[in-house]
């Protein structure tokens, strides 16, 4: 069931992620031959208004082949204005973004049904104290439900940890404890922590952590317009973070993974519960969407920049350069592939 699933889910982030470029390119008049999901060896197809819509062996992805594009001919003139090549670069650099801009689209949609459906999150409820913290001084205890911080309202763990840290001097903490509420005066100190890539940093605590209690957050569909915005900005500002962090060596190549590793965090959601594989669909998406943008030639970002250079320069990048910056990219990505597969089967066999 969870292979099943893991299918399903990537059939659609990739028919999204092509549906776009479909889109952009039908609208300035390009012809699509093909519309595929998967690679390989074809399945089932349809031709339906001039495209052929097919299914293939390989599941792992998708393209769409457009009229007077192909990576592996440069130089390929196909007259007509239904052509790729015989538009305007800007016109292409719509369509290449296109592709990518749908993942984060349907990120937003997705998390904008998570908001109206009930987004969990952990509850504001302390777990623990740690002795001769601010909190230990101030009197929170085990149990105590913090409901606001000076004037603004607690509904998830979350929020506590954002007030702390971007606030300035001593706090007032509205807590319930039993059937009463009480406030108390805490002024956090800067200690050591790490943020999420495990880098030492500091920042404004004050000595608590949560219990492992869920509270579900419903929102009215204004309130979920935001909620979408802000976590597919957020998702996308922690990837490119999470890529930047990743050349820089501050997260490990062993903590790159595969497709076996993305079924594995799919399958796993989808026995949780549904609102955990929205969750995980439209994190995905998003790192789709941010992977998809990356500069790197063979990726829908390398062609921008191809595209880029000819406004500049006015000119293409000869066939030589395109072919071998080409050939590079898809070296690149075969390796990282090969790797995130290493590190997979690497897993299995250290639980082992």
């Amino acid at each position: 069931m969870g292979t099943i699933t893991f299918l399903i889910v990537l059939s659609i982030l990739v028919f999204i992620h092509e549906l776009g470029h479909f889109l952009a390119a039908r609208y300035f008049g390009v012809t699509v031959h093909v519309f595929s999901i998967g690679f390989g060896k074809k399945l089932f197809s349809k031709t339906w208004k001039g495209t052929e819509w097919r299914f293939a062996l390989i599941p792992l992805g998708g393209y769409v082949k457009m009229k007077g594009q192909d990576d592996t001919k440069p130089g390929l003139i196909e007259d007509g204005k239904d052509s790729y090549n015989n538009i305007k670069p800007w016109q292409r650099i719509v369509i290449l973004f296109a592709g990518p801009f749908a993942n984060f689209i349907l990120a937003a949609v997705i998390y904008f049904a998570i908001a109206i459906l009930g987004a969990t999150s952990l509850a504001p409820t302390i777990g623990n104290v740690i002795e001769n913290s601010p909190a230990a001084k101030a009197g929170l205890a085990v149990n105590d439900k913090i409901i606001r911080i000076n004037d603004t309202e607690i509904k998830t763990w979350e929020e506590i940890g954002k007030t702390i840290t971007q606030t300035q001097g001593a706090l007032k903490f509205y807590v319930q404890r039993g059937n009463k509420v009480q406030a108390f005066i805490i002024k956090p100190q800067v200690s050591d922590s790490e943020n999420i890539f495990r880098e030492k940093i500091k920042k404004r605590m004050i000595g608590i952590a949560p219990a492992p209690k869920l509270v579900t957050i419903n929102h009215s569909p204004i309130e979920a317009i935001s909620y979408a915005y802000d976590k597919t900005i957020e998702s996308s500002k922690m990837i490119f973070l999470g890529v930047q962090k990743l050349i820089q060596g501050i997260i490990p190549s062993s903590e790159i993974g595969g497709v076996i590793t993305i079924g594995k965090v799919i399958s796993d959601a989808s026995e949780s519960s549904f609102i955990a594989l929205l969750a995980i669909t439209a994190l995905i998406s998003v790192n789709l969407g941010v992977l998809n943008l990356l500069p790197i030639p063979a990726l829908d970002g390398g062609h921008i920049m191809f595209n880029l250079y000819e406004i500049i320069a006015r000119r293409k990048p000869s066939d030589r350069v395109f072919m071998y910056l080409t050939i590079t990219g898809w070296v690149i990505l075969g390796s990282l592939m090969l790797l995130g597969i290493y590190n997979d089967i690497n897993r299995i066999f250290l639980k082992e």
